[in-house]
């Protein structure tokens, strides 16, 4: 009887990870002998779909926290916007409506945006964020892939928000509502970047939480969402000024102004007597979404 001759079959050595490469991409090495770039630009661009659409589909399958989002900031419109127009009819010159209309869709993007962070904090104490860590793909591509699909997710609702601009008064021109909502991507991802870089520093929720609450509600109050800037002590208005999320009000503000008439138009936002022009009030957002995401990924490449 013959023996079975079993095939002979080539020990395989183990993968491990040996840090990032100097484009950004994880590398691999095998059995200590050398290191191995994993995948390449597409393999990260595809991570990055995957974790994008993450985070739209958490949102799309939870329609009730979807709904629940608009509550507050229809709450700031209906209510809060009416009892004061009546309160300053004849004195304000026009709706105030009008007027907290901005403040309420950066209200409306702040809430999601503040989700990608909280995202990230919950992946961290469940262990998912271990084994995403793990994953032949750059560190930076993941935080990157969570903060557009957070952005995309504010963005989305911002623009459900803007369905209800009809009840501030403000006509539906097709023109001013792509501008409103090509904005409010841009201060979407703004805000889901700082979100993230917070989630970053932190390990609990429960310190997230605190951390959201002392520093994202004087930055809401203190970016002109509610009242004029013009009339403040000087130190809260020099508070006012060195807020972004002001210059993201402002735009937002002048870019409605578009839809009505000019005595209707809402005074802009001035720095030491200079008006700045709409392109730098969002070249502002843009480079501390940069200057943040940079921040953030340096200190998430850090993480164990």
């Amino acid at each position: 009887m013959t023996a079975a001759v079993e095939p002979a079959v080539e020990p395989v050595e183990p993968v491990v990870r040996s840090g990032a490469g100097p484009d950004g991409t994880a590398r691999y090495r095998a059995g200590g002998t050398g290191t191995v770039a994993a995948g390449g630009v597409r393999h990260e661009l595809r991570a990055v779909g995957v974790l994008w659409r993450r985070e739209l589909l958490r949102l799309a399958r939870n329609r009730i926290q979807l709904a629940l989002l608009l509550i507050n900031p229809l709450l700031f419109l209906v209510v809060l916007g009416t009892g004061l127009d009546t309160m300053l009819a004849g004195t304000s010159g026009g709706d105030y409506r009008t007027y907290l209309f901005p403040g309420v869709l950066l209200m409306a993007v702040q809430l999601p945006a503040l989700n990608a962070g909280m995202s990230i904090v919950r992946d961290r104490e469940a262990g998912f964020l271990r084994g995403m860590l793990v994953a032949p793909v750059g560190r930076g591509t993941i935080l990157v892939g969570a903060c557009l699909g957070g952005a995309t997710a504010a963005t989305a609702q911002g623009g459900l928000l803007l369905a209800f601009a009809g009840l501030a008064g403000l006509p539906y021109h097709p023109a001013v509502l792509a501008l409103l909502l090509a904005e409010l991507a841009l201060i979407g991802f703004t805000m889901t970047v700082l979100s993230a870089f917070a989630a970053v520093l932190v390990r609990r929720m429960e310190t997230f939480q605190m951390m959201l609450s002392l520093g994202m509600m004087p930055l809401f109050f203190l970016s002109g969402a509610l009242f004029t800037v013009g009339g403040l002590p000087g130190w809260l208005t020099t508070l006012t000024l060195v807020n972004p999320l002001s210059y993201a009000v402002d735009a937002l503000r002048r870019s409605a102004a578009l839809a009505l008439p000019p005595e209707r138009a809402p005074a802009a936002l001035e720095v030491a007597g200079w008006t700045p022009p709409l392109g730098v009030e969002l070249a502002v957002m843009l480079l501390v979404s940069l200057l943040a995401l940079v921040a953030a990924a340096r200190r998430f490449a850090r993480t164990g």
